[in-house]
């Protein structure tokens, strides 16, 4: 448990800060449009996630395509920047300890043949790209990618 006394840096409590991993969401357009926002927030907090910042913001084609200049060339990129253009998308900036692999673990995989029961995206996801959610898969990833959405 993280206790902060009037919001001052304890060696106890700077110890817990330091075990904290940070990580993004961005809760996919398919979600928003579908009202799925305040549920995948709450399967979120109940793991356990601190919620450091939110936004609700539209990609521009450009930003798009710079947040997912990883996939530039596959089969796929033109038809995932238009899904993400298409409409708002909602950005959260999480921390949790083991964050970015217990988000990874939540969310699901991405192809619909391989979801579990009881992720995010095996409850929410309307296909391959219109998965609902993103989750950042590396501490690199994490830091570029809140670093793009919350600079």
């Amino acid at each position: 448990m993280l206790v902060v006394q009037l919001g001052m840096l304890t060696p106890h409590n700077m110890q817990a800060r330091n075990m904290m991993e940070q990580t993004l969401l961005l809760i996919k357009p398919n979600a928003v449009k579908n009202h799925h926002v305040g549920q995948i927030i709450s399967m979120i907090e109940s793991k356990g996630y601190i919620i450091r910042n939110i936004q609700s913001f539209r990609f521009s084609k450009e930003r798009a395509e710079e947040f997912y200049e990883m996939h530039k060339g596959k089969d796929f990129f033109a038809r995932l920047i238009q899904f993400m253009i298409s409409h708002t998308t909602v950005a959260l900036l999480l921390e949790k300890n083991n964050a970015i692999e217990d988000l990874r673990e939540l969310i699901g995989d991405a192809d619909p043949d391989k979801q579990l029961p009881g992720t995010i995206r095996y409850i929410f996801a309307n296909g391959v790209t219109e998965n609902a959610v993103h989750a950042s898969d590396s501490k690199e990833n994490a830091k570029r990618e809140i670093r793009l959405i919350f600079a």
